[in-house]
């Protein structure tokens, strides 16, 4: 066997300087959006104690959930798309749009589901509660659905920027609604604490995760109030964060996002596991030319998977440009299949364990979402960070630092800002459905996609 000599960092700090040549050493090390430094060598001298954060292990041999996203308004197209999700190796599947409000129209596409062997999620904003009580319906009281109600007001009063109504009552119905459902439903989780509107608003991962585990204290103490238990709150809460093209700090920030739980859950007396949703962040997404995105989201799902969601959720490499097709949905869905059953990334707990520099980056990044969180608290929670335009300026900064980066080429986007293709292949959509407008009472986390100004020049 060749044994290979292990350099000491003496040695490679030399090597490092001559390769350089006229650039200081320090030009390696690069700073992120939360002001945490990149270095370019990790190690003992650099490290600390091994991190641990593994998904909890499936003893079925599926390593995470691989959820498809649903959504349309034809019930019955929806019901065709749903089964063959979960015939062609889905898990289960995320439904958002019109349909998810509507008890008859949910009831047709969920037609032929078993709901106790098939979860099924929801993603209706504003709507939560009103889709909550259609899900629930098409359930019929089984005690044994597997039900994610995904409650989510506050993010989406976050994207909007104000409500349709009264905000405060929506907050005061969504707890209620949960405990309800929580009696009939012991398997279904409840709420989505998410951090994704403030990562695809254009926020560092700090931020992100930040948003998501104050959003999650905000839950918790609604639904406590509301006569749940706090164990049954926090086993009910279903974390989200967003996955994107940059795998090494997806995955740290899934496994990052389980530490800064572990902290939230035992200062509310009760240590429950985290479960996590990742979705593939629709910032990173190309309209003009799509085809690219195949690897942005080849990448997201394997960060997903590394980084140890329970659940991962791709977009159609189409959804920058409108809803996709077939063959875009399957695409998402066979990726995961993929990366799953052929590229077998679920065989091992925790992968990243144990390096050097994606233990250091996890650390990193935990204790500065741990620092944001605490200044979210200190100012009254998510909610009045928000309306008092706290958080707003914070992820302003993070995004234009982002913007700077792709503006003056230190960072790319292919197919975009470089390797651009003069022809490109056009790929079928269906129209997004218009977004109904909601009178703004503060300035709003709305949606960036880094990719659009670049494309609006080109034309």
């Amino acid at each position: 066997m060749t044994e290979f000599a292990v350099p000491t960092p003496l040695e490679w700090r030399e090597s490092a300087i001559k390769a350089l040549k006229d650039r200081p050493l320090e030009s390696l090390v690069h700073l992120d959006a939360d002001q945490l430094a990149t270095r370019p060598l990790y190690g003992a001298a650099t490290g600390g104690e091994a991190v641990f954060a593994p998904r909890p292990s499936d003893s079925e041999g599926r390593a995470w959930d691989v959820r498809t996203l649903n959504e349309g308004e034809d019930a019955e197209a929806l019901n065709r798309a749903i089964l063959t999700d979960l015939v062609n190796g889905a898990a289960s599947v995320l439904i958002a749009g019109p349909v998810a409000t509507d008890v008859e129209r949910l009831a047709r596409a969920l037609d032929e589901v078993a709901l106790e062997l098939a979860p099924v999620a929801l993603d209706a904003g504003f709507d939560g509660v009103k889709a909550a009580e259609a899900l629930s319906a098409a359930a019929k009281g089984s005690p044994r659905a597997k039900l994610a109600f995904h409650l989510d007001p506050i993010s989406a009063y976050a994207e909007a920027g104000g409500t349709p109504g009264d905000f405060a009552a929506l907050m005061a119905e969504t707890p209620t609604a949960a405990a309800a459902h929580a009696a009939t439903y012991p398997e279904a989780t409840l709420f989505m604490a998410s951090g994704r509107v403030a990562y695809e608003a254009g926020g560092s991962i700090a931020q992100e995760l930040a948003f998501a585990a104050s959003s999650a204290v905000a839950y918790v103490k609604a639904a406590v109030a509301a006569g749940l238990s706090v164990e049954a709150v926090l086993k009910g809460v279903v974390l989200g964060v967003a996955v994107d093209q940059a795998y090494f700090d997806s995955l740290a920030k899934i496994r990052a996002l389980r530490l800064v739980w572990a902290s939230v859950s035992k200062a509310f007396g009760a240590e429950v596991p985290a479960i996590i949703e990742a979705r593939s962040s629709r910032r990173m997404l190309s309209a003009r030319d799509p085809w690219p995105n195949m690897l942005r989201l080849t990448a997201a799902g394997f960060a997903g998977a590394v980084g140890g969601a329970d659940a991962v959720v791709l977009d159609g490499f189409t959804r920058a440009a409108g809803l996709p097709d077939d063959f875009a949905k399957r695409q998402a869905r066979n990726t995961q299949l993929i990366l799953m059953e052929e590229s077998n990334l679920g065989r091992v707990d925790d992968p990243a364990s144990g390096s050097w520099y994606l233990d250091a980056r996890t650390r990193e990044l935990a204790e500065a979402a741990w620092a944001e969180f605490q200044a979210y608290e200190a100012e009254g929670g998510v909610i009045a960070c928000l309306e008092g335009g706290v958080i707003q300026p914070r992820i302003a900064r993070a995004r234009d630092m982002a913007k700077k980066a792709f503006k003056n080429g230190a960072a790319q986007i292919v197919g975009v800002t470089k390797f651009v293709d003069p022809d490109v292949r056009p790929a079928p959509v269906t129209s997004l459905p218009a977004a109904p407008a909601v009178a703004g009472t503060f300035e709003a986390l709305a949606p960036v996609r880094f990719a659009a100004a670049f494309e609006e020049a080109a034309q």
